[in-house]
């Protein structure tokens, strides 16, 4: 079969499809491949043999995991097509999938409307200044109510989404829409791939006039010309709307809006229609910028072209069994063959680009080349993690990185016999690697392997995928709180090391002042000592020492944060001090200035969001009150009712088994992480004395 002929940039579309968990994503993904030819039947998340979530703990599970790459061709034009996950404790996929993409299709139940991945993922895209186009999905499902959706939109999420169809018929009764600017209703014959294009029904005309003027009007008043025009009582060529309408989309100032239901095919010929003429091709979108990594300050910028400088970042690791260390990356400009160099900027390492593969799904296509606006898999580069930048040795360039959440939930594992330790670290190592929001560690005192996740689901598969892809069953404990230690008042201390071993001396003073940071996390670390007290040489290992404490954490066991460390002075001799002694006073005055400043815990606090019929709401705000939660909305959300609020994670674990328990098995709920939040003194203790009990700290 000849080779399909490759499109030119601006008939590229770099898109990512992202919903919440249920609102249809994957099943809308199959039928995209399906009409553009790419698969010749869909499949059927149920069955468990959709082309985009080919893990086995997707397909036994019903969610996507993992995102998906793959490429299908819509009226001449390439879209290259990235699949995310709807669950929040996969963030990390959508993340990064945001930062390599040029637009987004934001799939929305008809019932369910906005939900919190929507909202989260929105916020992401907001931040990218993303354009994005909605689809309205599960239309034909009882409780389905466009308008509401349409309200919803408008009050949480942006007042400029403009929709350009309507539906005809409500839940069973959906048959089709109606083209606002065709004004042509298009129907679906029961088990028909292709709509009948007939005149709108009568009993929509006013509907349909009403919305169509409002929509012109909104159009309109983004161009000057058309305005114009339409103040003059004329309506602006079809073309002229479109081209206006694209422009504005891609400026973010107009979210179109589309629906459907994707499971019966009907309105997904439109929404591709929608991607090609409204959603930026790769030429469309403003330079990539980055920086010299010699000179940060230096801004550096890559038109997408083939005649720039190489160009691309690395957006995901994975290890593919057949072909081992798996490299995505989005080409932002310029073109490299197969055997040619690229610079790891961050590594500041040269490496090989061994093969050049395109993705679909987990099938591969080798091909000898890439170039600007590509999306594919390279073997060959060991030295690149996500967030790297790929690019020509004579031209560097460093793009800006990925910031990912930090894992809230941590369990312990152990492996079954000795001889599995090793490959135990070698298979959490892997997994790491492919996922940033997956950390391991080493317990320093117990040395037990410990993982931290965004989520007991995140940790489940995880160690799923353990025993399916590596053949290891680890012994698992019960998940943890990532709890986090920080200071309520600033604190000075003077802390000395001194010791005679004979010989040379050791000696080395600090002083040292912490105080909390007032927004903000992590340690922030800062010098005034004069450098005639103390040499600029001994400044970075008492930071080193410091840094370190810190990190073990003072009084639990946990991470210090949210404070800010300033080295006000010191002493040194002239024999007998070295830096490693400045390293150890520093650790040492970390604990002490810890311990002056009230120390206390902070505790992930989620972000918590419970939907169940009204019968059961009452039960449901009681329980959350006496997990130390709080409500802050009570929402009507199609035949069901909302609880929006907060609850401390550590109160939040088997909530699950509690929520099927208060509501007969039918209400459903999810959790994100929102902020840490200092906990109570009398609980804080007892999880100090829980920590001792455990020997992870000792007994103070």
């Amino acid at each position: 079969m000849a080779k399909k002929k490759e499109a030119a940039i601006q008939n590229v579309r770099i898109i990512g499809i992202f919903a919440h968990v249920d609102a249809g994503k994957t099943t809308t993904s199959e039928a995209i491949l399906y009409y553009t030819g790419r698969i010749h039947r869909t499949g059927n998340i149920d069955d468990g043999n959709t082309q985009l979530d080919f893990l086995q703990q997707e397909r036994e599970r019903g969610i996507t995991i993992m995102s998906a790459a793959t490429a299908c061709h819509w009226r001449g034009h390439r879209i290259n097509i990235i699949d995310t996950p709807g669950h929040v404790d996969f963030t990390a996929e959508v993340v990064r999938s945001i930062r390599v993409i040029d637009g987004a299709i934001m799939v929305m139940c008809g019932v369910g409307a906005v939900e919190p991945q929507t909202e989260a993922v929105w916020l992401h895209a907001n931040r990218e200044h993303l354009p994005r186009i909605i689809f309205v999905n599960k239309l034909d499902r009882v409780g389905a109510d466009f308008q509401t959706v349409i309200k919803d939109i408008h009050e949480r999420l942006t007042p400029n989404a403009i929709p350009l169809e309507l539906p005809i018929g409500k839940e069973s009764d959906f048959q089709g829409v109606v083209d606002l600017l065709t004004q042509q209703a298009l129907i679906w014959p029961s088990g028909e791939d292709n709509p009948e294009i007939q005149d709108v029904p009568a009993s929509m005309q006013d509907e349909v006039s009403a919305a169509r003027e409002k929509l012109l009007d909104t159009i309109c008043e983004t161009n000057d010309v058309l305005l114009e025009m339409r103040l003059e009582g004329k309506e602006p060529p079809l073309e002229d709307i479109k081209a206006a309408l694209r422009e504005a989309t891609i400026a973010g100032g107009l979210i179109p809006v589309l629906c459907g239901a994707s499971r019966n095919h009907i309105g997904v010929q439109m929404l591709l229609d929608a991607v090609i003429d409204y959603l930026p091709a790769p030429t469309d979108m403003p330079p990539i910028l980055g920086h010299n990594p010699e000179n940060e300050d230096e801004i550096v910028q890559r038109e997408d072209s083939f005649d720039a400088p190489f160009c691309a970042s690395a957006f995901k690791i994975v290890t593919d069994p057949h072909v081992g260390h798996l490299t995505w990356v989005r080409v932002f400009s310029g073109k490299l063959n197969a055997g040619d160099n690229v610079l790891n900027a961050r590594a500041n390492e040269i490496e090989r680009v061994g093969r050049i593969y395109r993705m679909h799904a987990n099938d591969r296509e080798q091909v000898d080349s890439m170039a600007a606006s590509d999306v594919v898999a390279l073997v060959g580069m060991k030295s690149s993690t996500t967030g790297d930048t790929l690019c020509d040795p004579e031209h560097p360039i460093v793009l800006e990185t990925f910031k990912f959440p930090a894992p809230v939930i941590t369990v312990a594992l152990a492996p079954v016999s000795t001889k599995d330790r090793e490959k135990l670290h070698q298979a959490v190592m892997r997994l790491c690697d492919e996922d940033p929001t997956l950390i391991s560690g080493v317990d320093t005192e117990t040395s037990e392997l410990t993982l931290s996740g965004m989520g007991e689901l995140h940790l489940d598969v995880t160690v799923d995928r353990l025993r399916t892809e590596f053949g290891l069953d680890p012994q698992v404990s019960p998940p943890q709180v990532s709890y986090r230690e920080t200071v309520r008042k600033a604190a000075e201390v003077v802390t000395t090391y001194k010791k005679q071993s004979g010989g040379h001396g050791h000696f080395a003073e600090v002083d040292v002042r912490i105080e909390p940071l007032e927004d903000g996390d992590g340690v922030e670390f800062v010098s005034e000592a004069p450098p005639s007290d103390l040499p600029r040489d001994f400044w970075r290992p008492v930071e080193l020492g410091l840094r370190r404490a810190l990190e073990q954490g003072v009084i639990a066991g946990f991470p210090v944060t949210g404070v800010k460390v300033t080295l006000t002075g010191g002493r040194y001799h002239e024999v007998d001090s070295a830096a490693m002694d400045f390293e150890i006073a520093g650790s040492m005055a970390a604990r002490q200035v810890v311990r002056a400043a009230s120390p206390s815990l902070l505790e992930p606090l989620m972000h918590i969001d419970v939907n169940a019929a009204e019968e059961y709401i009452g039960s449901i705000v009681a329980d959350l009150g006496r997990r130390r939660g709080i409500v802050n909305a009570m929402r009507v959300r199609g035949n069901l009712r909302n609880v929006d609020g907060e609850v401390p994670l550590a109160e939040a674990r088997g909530y699950a088994t509690n929520l099927r328990s208060m509501t007969q098995g039918r209400g459903t709920f999810t959790l994100e992480f929102k902020r840490y939040s200092l906990v109570p003194d009398s609980i804080a203790e007892e999880v100090i004395k829980e920590r001792q009990a455990a020997g992870k700290i000792p007994e103070r």
